[in-house]
């Protein structure tokens, strides 16, 4: 959710700049702008739309800068407009900030600003920190940023530069995370690596309450207090070739097929066949927690929420402890009944989001204990929660999550299983689990075959309006994923439902034009799915169903199967999803949609 790029060096600014941009286009965004320093003018472009349509009229400009800041806004406040699309500047022009996050008292500030004679001109918070370093500024931009800032109630990362500090930039982080890059006579800023790994490996994550100044001999970094902070170089330990398509025609295609390769990484050197368990290095200091708990809070959002669920049914049966999924957003606004007997999981692939980070921080303040599971080394959930687990999915372009749900799901059943040799299941419960848990890479390759099968299936629905996803048990959360995705990428309206609550009130939508998507394996819930396949049939519903690999009894009852292998019922996730994601795929291919970058959404939410 929107992209900051800084580059302060010998090289021209602008092409690092448009470059660093298009690697944040999969944050999701609807207009982009840039400001450079060149020949003693601080010059400020921005559109709405794509980074190519700034890059064409930046190009017709034939700049020459070696130090600029650049932006790929997602609008909050203010429609996405050429006015209201960052950098922003204060009155005179003479400084231009890009930011992430949201000033929640912003209106306050427009009023002060204005109060003083400033004159504001768009819709956006953002605006209201040009004015107010503006109005702070004595020469020294770092401290007129320290005090602005000091002002501001909200989220931020925030970069900065002036026309009177041609080789400065100022940046700084609240909720909303940065990465300073050191490339040795180099220096970049960025919302996240993925701009800065063509030039160097050599970063620093900002922390909440730091500031930096960056200048052609490097960073310094202190705190809103004025408290100076020794910078702690990281090794970004993903390449360049990570982040391209290799071949495929969208991100979200190749980290389809990825899988296989995603959940082998998940569960690599982390099986112990001796002892029947899990090996997990994050939660090594921990294990006392985990045998004393007494409750288990899994919290998230989106895609990752739906992981959740299903985790919260493999460890309740694994470890017959009560727990319970919470949505982040909703989870800090309410009063939680949460002790130090009680472990929450936060789960968020980019271990940015903003919701699921107050809601873990909540949990810590109330005496929880609070263990991560994510995918972004060094991401700010992997720095606060106590301990945790990397899924270890790689980079993650495409928008809407595929590979890292798997993972998380992968990362969830890892974890139940350590947990319930804790306390429940026996040595050669844990191997049967072991042994299919093994399976799982290859079952998914197999599944993958199916893909032009798949594509024929969409090549009929996808000019249908309306779906409705059912599921039973572990299922029922894949039916929701399922629906999740169909929306996301294709913008067709799509539904998820336990199969029994159809009865409930969806049941009065089937008619012939409504497809229904059936998870109808052979599991404990199969012979109740097949009662509501056949209440959807006698309604003139389309049945699409997700099968268990040479079942002759439903194919003889629907339109559609895709058959999947057979696994024990609380992996069953892991497979019937592929199916999901590749029939979402190329629904919204046929239908022309902007698969990788679909629209208003956002890979890495980091506002409420």
């Amino acid at each position: 959710m929107c992209g900051i790029v800084g580059y302060i060096g010998k090289k021209q600014a602008v092409p690092v700049l448009i470059e660093g941009l298009k690697r944040l286009e999969y944050r999701g965004y609807d207009s982009a702008g840039i400001a450079v320093h060149s020949n003693g003018e601080l010059i400020v472009q921005k559109v709405a739309g794509r980074v190519s349509r700034l890059e064409n009229l930046i190009q017709k400009e034939k700049i020459s800068a070696t130090l600029g800041i650049a932006h790929t806004r997602w609008a909050t406040h203010g429609e996405p407009t050429d006015k209201n699309a960052h950098p922003h500047t204060d009155c005179k022009g003479k400084i231009a900030v890009v930011h992430n996050g949201i000033i929640e008292n912003c209106n306050a500030l427009r009023e002060y600003l204005k109060q003083k004679g400033h004159k504001l001109r768009t819709q956006t918070d953002t605006e209201v920190i040009a004015h107010l370093i503006e109005e702070y500024y004595d020469g020294d931009l770092l401290r007129a940023t320290r005090i602005a800032l000091s002002e501001v109630k909200g989220t931020y990362g925030v970069a900065i530069i002036s026309l009177d500090h041609p080789r400065e930039i100022v940046c700084a982080r609240n909720g909303s995370p940065l990465v300073l890059g050191d490339g040795g006579d180099e220096y970049f800023v960025a919302s996240d690596a993925a701009p800065i790994v063509p030039h160097t490996r050599q970063v620093v994550y900002l922390e909440d309450g730091e500031l930096a100044s960056i200048n052609d001999n490097g960073f310094t970094i202190t705190t809103l207090e004025e408290k100076e902070i020794i910078p702690k170089i990281e090794e970004i330990s993903w390449t360049l070739d990570q982040i391209e398509r290799g071949g495929y025609p969208h991100f979200m295609l190749k980290e389809i097929f990825e899988q296989p390769i995603t959940l082998k990484n998940a569960i690599r050197g982390r099986l112990n066949v001796a002892d029947g368990t899990a090996r997990l290095g994050g939660l090594i200091r921990h294990h006392k927690e985990l045998e004393a708990v007494n409750r288990i809070i899994i919290t998230a959002c989106g895609t990752a929420w739906h992981a959740g669920l299903i985790g919260e049914y493999m460890l309740e049966e694994m470890t017959r402890v009560p727990a319970e999924v919470e949505y982040a957003s909703e989870f800090r606004y309410r009063s939680p009944i949460v002790d130090n007997n009680t472990i929450l999981f936060a789960i968020s692939q980019s271990g940015e989001t903003i919701d699921t980070l107050a809601a873990l921080r909540e949990a810590k303040r109330r005496g929880a204990t609070t263990l991560g599971i994510c995918n972004v080394v060094g991401s700010t959930i992997a720095r606060e929660t106590d301990g945790g687990v990397y899924i270890h999915a790689g980079l993650e372009i495409g928008v809407a999550s595929t590979k890292a749900f798997t993972s998380q799901i992968m990362a969830l059943a890892l974890i139940s299983l350590l947990m319930g040799r804790m306390r429940t299941i026996s040595v050669e419960k844990g191997r049967e689990i072991i042994e299919a848990i093994e399976k799982i890479p290859e079952q998914v390759a197999q599944i993958l075959k199916l893909d032009k099968k798949i594509k024929e299936i969409a090549s009929v629905f996808y000019k249908k309006k309306n779906f409705l996803f059912l599921g039973r048990g572990y299922n029922f959360p894949v039916a929701l994923e399922g629906a999740l995705k169909l929306k996301e990428i294709s913008y067709i309206h799509a539904e998820g439902y336990p199969a029994a609550e159809m009865k409930h009130g969806p049941i009065a939508l089937i008619d012939k034009d409504m497809p229904v998507v059936f998870i109808a394996i052979r599991d404990s819930v199969f012979e109740k799915v097949l009662s509501n396949i056949e209440e959807v049939k006698s309604r003139k519903g389309v049945v699409i169903a997700i099968t268990t690999e040479g079942d002759k009894e439903i194919k003889s009852k629907v339109g559609y199967c895709i058959p999947i292998p057979k696994t024990i019922d609380l992996l069953t996730p892991l497979l019937t999803v592929i199916p999901l994601q590749l029939l979402a795929y190329h629904i919204a291919v046929m239908r022309g949609c902007d698969v990788d970058k679909p629209r208003n959404l956002a890979k890495s939410v980091t506002v409420e």
